[in-house]
C-alpha cells in the first residue's frame, strides 16, 4: 500500500468509527427516555441499566454497520472532491478504480468484522438483552399453539413423532399427549396420556395417565399406569418464546438449530434460514454501498458537500427501504429465500455498475 490508500483507508476508518459512535449515542439516548419509565417501575439499579445497554450497543452497532460505513464513505469521499484532492490524484496518473482500492480494503475490514461480531459476539451479548427485554420491558410469553406435532427421534429405520393439544410454558406441562413410533408406513407403537410434565431434577418427562399399545408378532400388547418416566429428544426451550430467538443465536447454534428443526418437519424453518442468509450477505452489502459512496460524492459539486452527503441518505433510505420489503417477503416464504434476500444487493450492485460509467477519469 502507498501513503495515499493510508491516507484515504485511515480517514475512513476513523470517519466509520465516528459515525457509529454519533448513531450509538442518539439512539441509547432515545432508547433509555422511551424505557426509563419501565426501568423505574421495576426498580432496576444503574448496574442492570448498564448491563443492558452494555450488550444494546453492539446489537445496535451491527444493525447500522452498511448504512454507517455508506455515510462515512460518502463524507470522507465528498470532503476529498470539494478540496480537490481527488482532482489531483487522477491528475497524477491514478486511475479512478486505482484510488478505490483503499475504500476496497476498508469495506473488506469492516465487512468480514462485522460478520464475525454478528455471527459469534453479539448473539452471545443478545442472550442477555433479549432475555432482560422479556424480564422486566416486555409482557410475560404465555405459549398459545394449539395442535403441536414434532418429529423428535430417527433411529435405524424407526421415526418417532409426538402430538399435543396444548403447552402450558409457565408449569411445563402438555395435555393430550400422543407419541408413535412409525416404521415406514407403519404404526409400530403408540403411547397417550392426559398430561406430560417436565422434571428439572432428573431432567425427564413424566407422563401421566398413559396407555401403550405396541405391535409384537403381529400381536397388540397393552399396558397402562398412573406415572411413567420417560427420556424424549425434547426440552422445556422447544416450546419457549421463539420471537427473536435467532438473534441470540451464533452461526453454530444456527446451523444446528435449522438442522434439528428441518429433522423435525418445522414449518418455521425458514425464518431461521433467512437469518443465515443475512448474515452471510452483509459483508457483500458494505462492499456495494461503500463502491456507491465513492461513486456519489466523488465529482465536485456546486452545491456543496452539504448536497452530496444528503443525496447519500436519500440513497442509504432506499436501501433500507428495499432490505425491508426483501426480508419481509423471504420470511413470509413467497419467493426463493435466497434470492429474496440477496435481491437489495443485487439491485444496488447494477445502480453502481450505471453509476460507475458517470465518475471523473
Amino acid at each position: 500500500m502507498k501513503k495515499l490508500d493510508w491516507y484515504i483507508l485511515k480517514k475512513l476508518l476513523i470517519t466509520f468509527v465516528f459515525v457509529v459512535g454519533m448513531f450509538e449515542v442518539i439512539i441509547c439516548v432515545l432508547d433509555y427516555a422511551d424505557k426509563n419509565d419501565d426501568f423505574i417501575k421495576n426498580e432496576l439499579s444503574l448496574e442492570q441499566i448498564w448491563q443492558y445497554y452494555i450488550t444494546f450497543i453492539p446489537f445496535i452497532a451491527g444493525l447500522l454497520t452498511p448504512i454507517t460505513v455508506f455515510i462515512a464513505t460518502v463524507f470522507v469521499t465528498a470532503q476529498l472532491a470539494a478540496k480537490t484532492e481527488i482532482v489531483a490524484i487522477l491528475a497524477s496518473g491514478v486511475s479512478f478504480r486505482r484510488m478505490m482500492l483503499p475504500y476496497l480494503m476498508g469495506a473488506l475490514l469492516i465487512g468480514f468484522a462485522s460478520f464475525y461480531l454478528n455471527s459469534y459476539v453479539i448473539p452471545d451479548a443478545n442472550k442477555f438483552r433479549i432475555s432482560f427485554e422479556y424480564e422486566y420491558l416486555k409482557d410475560p410469553f404465555y405459549n398459545t399453539d394449539k395442535h403441536i406435532h414434532l418429529k423428535i427421534a430417527e433411529r435405524d429405520s424407526l421415526e418417532d413423532y409426538i402430538y399435543m393439544y396444548r403447552y402450558d410454558v409457565r408449569r411445563d406441562v402438555g395435555n393430550s399427549v400422543t407419541i408413535e413410533t412409525v416404521h415406514g408406513t407403519k404404526l409400530i407403537e403408540k403411547v397417550t396420556a392426559r398430561q406430560i410434565e417436565w422434571n428439572d431434577e432428573s431432567e425427564t418427562w413424566n407422563l401421566k395417565r398413559w396407555q401403550n399399545r405396541k405391535i409384537v408378532n403381529q400381536k397388540e400388547i397393552i399396558t397402562e399406569g398412573d406415572d411413567l418416566d420417560t427420556l424424549l429428544n425434547l426440552s422445556p426451550a422447544d416450546f419457549g418464546n421463539k420471537e427473536r430467538i435467532w438473534e441470540t443465536m451464533t452461526m453454530t447454534e444456527l446451523n444446528k438449530y435449522i438442522k434439528l428443526q428441518k429433522s423435525r418437519g418445522a414449518d418455521d424453518v425458514h425464518i431461521f434460514q433467512v437469518e443465515e442468509y443475512i448474515r452471510y450477505m452483509s459483508p457483500f452489502t458494505v462492499i456495494v454501498l461503500m463502491s456507491i459512496g465513492v461513486i456519489v460524492a466523488a465529482r465536485k459539486s456546486r452545491q456543496g458537500t452539504g448536497f452530496q452527503i444528503a443525496l447519500g441518505f436519500v440513497i442509504a433510505f432506499a436501501f433500507i427501504i428495499t432490505f425491508v420489503l426483501a426480508r419481509a417477503i423471504a420470511e413470509a416464504d413467497s419467493m426463493n429465500t435466497v434470492l429474496a434476500i440477496w435481491t437489495p444487493n443485487i439491485i444496488f450492485a447494477c445502480v453502481a455498475a450505471l453509476l460507475y460509467k458517470t465518475v471523473p477519469r
